[in-house]
């Protein structure tokens, strides 16, 4: 991206044309040079300093009883055109975190023999005797080990709950862990004293829920007889979407039905409050009936064991992150922080927060705000990989994909966790 156009887009969004900032800033990529990272955090720290400053005009006009609309107007554009640089920076770092993963796509195959024989089958509907470790009685194939890993990455782009949480991946059908309930006793003895036998720990399992997600993208036999197309490249971008949109929800409020239990199901009150041995997600109450107030967000921190506060961290979505924006404490101190250093997300009240799109919205009883180490509290459980059915009949000219992944999900330790929920305090 040329970084004159992105100092004017910073420009424009300085002086009110939210429009030039979206188009300036969707255009920046993985591998942007470290002059447009930098200009994005300068843009996402100069619109901070302004949004302060007219906000600030506002609060003013509200206490002198004055008419704000256009004062409203302008902190709410302000608040836009901040919502889009910081939004531009963190896709930024979570793209460079995945080339990172990816060890920039340079290395040797790993299974090429598979990977060359799967290439052969998608493409024209030959059998190779290498095929055989991925079939099935269904005739179904596993992808091979760098398309499976493609698409993984791809949904780890775009899906921040497995950006956040624990993944397993399993060959069973099923998962379960058990969860030691204590009871274990020692005491002191003498050196020639008696042991009798102590007390003995009980234990409690938990099942993780899981279900099937699929996507089923068609092309022409002569686009795969003919066209130079990278099949890994293109498979991943046909089914990503739709397979992060279904993770991503069911991961959060997934009923279990055929699908991962979600962690909001989880908090006291929820669904699944009773189901975990060592109890409910905690909540802590926002303060207001509808709103947020600036002392539960230091309640919710200071809820949180410090033993889990080294990798904590907020969710929310971007309508909450607005709300939050405006909070201070009780110095005038703005509680929400912009980034400063690329690579690291905003900040509230210290902490780094992660925009997850389908967080409930504030609203009265609503639970807007999750905080704690997720990579303790949440799992995901992949089952295998990614498996393709190849079918050139349904749909003729087309041949189909029919490509599915076994997912599940569900609490793993409610402890490192809290939840906001929009309530006067008790």
């Amino acid at each position: 991206m040329n970084k004159r156009i992105l100092i004017a887009a910073i420009a424009a969004s300085l002086t009110g044309n939210a429009g030039a900032v979206t188009r300036g800033i969707v255009s920046v990529r993985a591998d942007s040079g470290a002059g447009d990272v930098k200009a994005l955090i300068e843009g996402v720290n100069k619109a901070f300093a302004e949004f302060k400053t007219e906000h600030t005009k506002q609060l003013e006009a509200v206490k002198a009883g004055l008419p704000a609309s256009d004062i409203n107007a302008k902190v709410e554009k302000i608040s836009a055109d901040l919502d889009a640089f910081q939004k531009a920076l963190d896709d930024h770092s979570i793209k460079m975190a995945a080339l990172e993963m990816g060890g920039g796509g340079g290395a040797k195959l790993r299974d090429a023999e598979y990977t060359d024989a799967f290439r052969a089958h998608v493409k024209r509907g030959e059998i190779n005797a290498a095929l055989n470790k991925g079939a099935d009685e269904q005739g179904g194939y596993l992808t091979p080990v760098e398309w499976d890993r493609t698409i993984i990455d791809k949904l780890v782009l775009i899906s921040p709950m497995r950006q956040l949480a624990q993944v397993q991946t399993v060959s069973k059908a099923g998962f379960s862990k058990l969860f030691n309930m204590g009871g274990t006793a020692s005491g002191w003895v003498g050196e020639t004293d008696a042991r009798p036998q102590t007390g003995t720990g009980t234990f409690k399992s938990l099942s993780f829920a899981s279900g099937e997600i699929y996507a089923n993208p068609a092309a022409t036999q002569q686009i795969l007889d003919d066209s130079e197309i990278d099949l890994e490249t293109w498979l991943a971008n046909e089914v990503q979407t739709q397979f992060a949109k279904q993770e991503g929800l069911a991961f959060l409020s997934g009923d279990g039905a055929n699908k991962p239990n979600g962690i909001l199901t989880y908090v006291a009150g929820g669904a699944n409050a009773a189901a975990h041995p060592f109890g409910a997600i905690p909540v802590v109450n926002s303060g207001a009936a509808a709103t947020i107030a600036s002392d539960s967000v230091i309640d919710l921190i200071y809820d949180l064991p410090s033993a889990f506060t080294g990798n904590a961290r907020f969710t929310m979505n971007r309508n909450t992150q607005r709300v939050i924006r405006k909070l201070k404490d009780g110095q005038g101190n703005y509680l929400w922080q912009p980034s400063y250093v690329a690579g690291q997300p905003a900040t509230l009240a210290g902490y780094p927060i992660t925009e997850v799109p389908d967080m409930p919205d504030v609203a009265a009883n609503s639970t807007p705000i999750l905080f704690g180490d997720f990579k303790q509290t949440y799992l995901i459980v992949d089952r295998i990989g990614v498996r393709v059915l190849r079918d050139p009949y349904t749909a003729k000219p087309y041949v189909l994909f029919y490509t599915t992944k076994r997912v599940g999900g569900g609490l793993l330790n409610p402890e490192p966790m809290r939840a906001m929920k929009i309530a006067a305090a008790a």
